[in-house]
């Protein structure tokens, strides 16, 4: 296929000090082939994937393309651009790291505007009770599809640099892993897939001719420009789309520069189209967290954990236990891809190479190893505030940042000031960080074997009657309480009813409503079959709520490094000890079995008491949701579970 590049552009040592603005570009012929990435002639590409740079190079007639190579001079030369151009902004008190301020239009995933394109409906999503809103994944159908990207992609990078992006989900190499090429017009996209994923020419010479996810993202701004972006963020808010199409093995972005909505690696891939994967081939792609825990006996179990938004996932991910003796070590914040082994073992991979971390909340006491990894630099920060001695300020570093010494300046450019009625950074703004500068970060993050799984959690935001911890009584009834998963609403969400401190408590079910990639009841069904394969080794699975309040609203278990009694505990189920008894809802730690040593005042009976009206009103309401949203797609195996629950509880005194 003759190769329809507009332009050529040659990099040699002097451009890439340079930045590639200012490279030298040479025009050649529609039949031209002699184009060079990192020494490599592109014709020594892989056909599929010049096929696919070619594709879109026609499509949105950039004025240059860029294959990463994924080299140190390459990553500095994208960040001397993007700090010349005004984009990046060096932070003098962290090394090598920057912050970037956004359109305010264009500060978080875009859920309603995120979408699986199947020819039939019903593989995407469950068809709900007649009169009931879908909640549950968002699908159009192909036919649509293409006409919403014929009205966006066609000369939507023109006067731009394509970079094309080689990038690997998990360590390159690995049976666990995948790989994908994002093609995208931002720079600042760029700089954040060299720290979230594995780039360059190491993916392309593991990729071969093999088959990879096809990613195409635009900021749906040509050149040039028809009025000037927004902090020098160029955005299209008004069309934004991000659509996968699992037929293809492709996700097409277009008019966000922003996160999730733009490094296509982690919740497009990672999640929605990687859990289609995943159950085609017979695997798991989670929202979970992975940590190691050691006791003091030096035995040491892998752990993975599912949580909705602002529930501490990061916090647990990299937690400093209270317990003594006890280690916590990270192998992922944010997703999980598990695959049972050839002895039927789970092992789990981190498939991302970097924390996309929420930065408002993060400080010293909730996360210190978040902060020490930050602080290491190599990271980019996106809408949070400034101070003026050089240095960053989010709500929640209140007592680490002295405010009468330094003035703030907000992420929107403005003085700020305690007390100011609007926060100074973003509730969404984020912190971009290389993993691998974790203090405690797993030495075993990288093994292409993965790590081997014996225990999932889910949990949630429970104010009430949801106790601190319970185990499944087999793998099914797990599946139930995965299913049945909620969560107060986040503020960013601001889901409140009845007052400013009464959140909605909103369904999340495996915490991942905003990120199936397939049907919601098939999705059950596919992990209920896991416990028909006679040789898999299956996790114990638990349910945890570290938020449950007292009478007054007031917290009852102080979290944090408190939580490791909590992993104490699961730690010795997993072992077989006999420190459980049998409730209603599942396994309760027996009077005494969660080490409290040295914890101070807390009302134990409280977090475990089961108050039988809340339960019976959480059976019913759990049931409704299932009948409104899954109806003919719940499976009978999650179907008879919640009818032994509802029994159980109908039963207690």
């Amino acid at each position: 296929m003759a190769l329809m590049y507009s332009r050529l552009i040659r990099y040699s040592s002097s451009c890439i000090k340079q930045g590639f603005k200012y490279c030298q570009q040479t025009p050649i012929t529609q039949h031209a082939r002699a184009f060079t990435i990192g020494g490599t002639d592109l014709t020594k590409l892989a056909p599929g994937v010049r096929e696919h740079i070619d594709k879109y190079t026609k499509i949105c007639q950039p004025a240059n393309v860029h294959v990463c190579d994924g080299s140190e001079a390459e990553r500095s030369a994208i960040i001397n651009m993007l700090v010349n151009d005004g984009v990046l902004r060096p932070i003098p008190k962290y090394p090598k790291s920057y912050l970037c301020l956004t359109d305010p239009a264009d500060v978080a995933r875009v859920e309603s505007k995120t979408l699986i394109s199947t020819p039939n409906k019903r593989d995407t999503i469950p068809i709900p009770k007649e009169g009931v809103k879908g909640t549950v994944g968002y699908w159009l159908g192909p036919d649509d599809l293409q006409n919403a990207l014929n009205d966006r992609f066609p000369g939507c990078m023109k006067g731009r640099t394509m970079y094309a992006i080689p990038f690997s989900m998990g360590p390159v190499g690995s049976p666990l892993s995948k790989i994908g090429i994002e093609l995208t017009d931002s720079p600042y996209v760029v700089s954040n897939m060299y720290i979230m994923t594995r780039v360059g020419k190491p993916v392309l010479d593991a990729l071969g001719d093999g088959k990879f996810v096809k990613c195409v993202h635009s900021i749906g701004q040509p050149l040039p420009m028809a009025k000037p972006a927004v902090n020098g963020w160029p955005c299209n808010p008004e069309k934004v789309m991000i659509a996968h199409i699992p037929a293809n093995d492709e996700i097409c972005s277009f008019g966000s520069g922003y996160g999730g909505n733009s490094l296509l690696g982690k919740k497009c891939f990672a999640l929605r189209l990687g859990s289609i994967i995943a159950k085609k081939e017979g695997w798991l792609a989670e929202h979970m967290l992975i940590l190691g825990i050691t006791n003091p006996k030096g035995v040491k179990k892998y752990v993975a954990a599912a949580f909705p938004s602002a529930c501490g996932k990061t916090n647990l991910a990299m937690m400093t236990p209270s317990l003594p003796g006890y280690k916590i070590e990270c192998v992922g914040d944010d997703i999980a891809w598990m695959r049972f082994d050839e002895q039927g073992v789970l092992r789990a991979i981190n498939p991302e190479f970097g924390f996309f971390g929420v930065a408002p909340g993060t400080n010293h006491k909730s996360n210190p190893n978040a902060m020490l990894t930050v602080k290491e630099g190599n990271t980019i920060f996106t809408n949070v505030a400034q101070t003026s001695d050089g240095g960053l300020f989010w709500e929640g570093l209140e007592k680490e940042v002295d405010l009468d010494k330094v003035s703030v300046t907000s992420w929107k450019g403005k003085p700020w000031k305690k007390g100011d009625k609007e926060p100074s950074s973003h509730p969404n703004s984020r912190f971009c960080t290389p993993a691998g500068q974790c203090p405690v970060i797993d030495p075993a993050w990288e093994d292409s074997r993965g790590v081997p799984i014996e225990a999932i959690i889910f949990g949630g935001r429970r104010p009430e009657g949801v106790p601190l911890v319970y185990e499944a009584f087999d793998w099914a009834h797990g599946v139930l309480i995965g299913g049945a998963m909620k969560s107060e609403a986040t503020f960013a969400a601001e889901h409140t009813v009845g007052g400013k401190d009464r959140k909605q408590v909103m369904h999340d079910p495996f915490a991942m409503r905003p990120f199936f990639g397939y049907n919601f009841g098939h999705y059950m069904q596919h992990w209920l079959s896991m416990q028909e394969k006679p040789n898999y080794k299956l996790p114990k699975i638990f349910h945890v709520n570290w938020f449950r309040r007292d009478t007054a609203g007031n917290f009852i278990w102080p979290g944090f490094g408190e939580n490791s009694r909590v992993l104490d505990w699961i730690f010795r189920r997993v072992n077989g000890e006999d420190c459980a008894v049998t409730s209603p809802i599942g396994y309760l730690p027996k009077d005494g079995s969660v080490n409290t040593s040295g914890l101070g005042s807390v009302d134990m009976n409280e977090l475990f008491r089961l108050p039988k009206q809340f339960w019976q009103e959480e059976v019913k309401e759990i049931e409704n949701y299932f009948d409104e949203q899954v109806n003919q797609d719940l499976p009978k195996g999650v179907h008879d579970q919640l009818k032994k629950l509802e029994e159980r509880v109908n039963q207690m005194k």
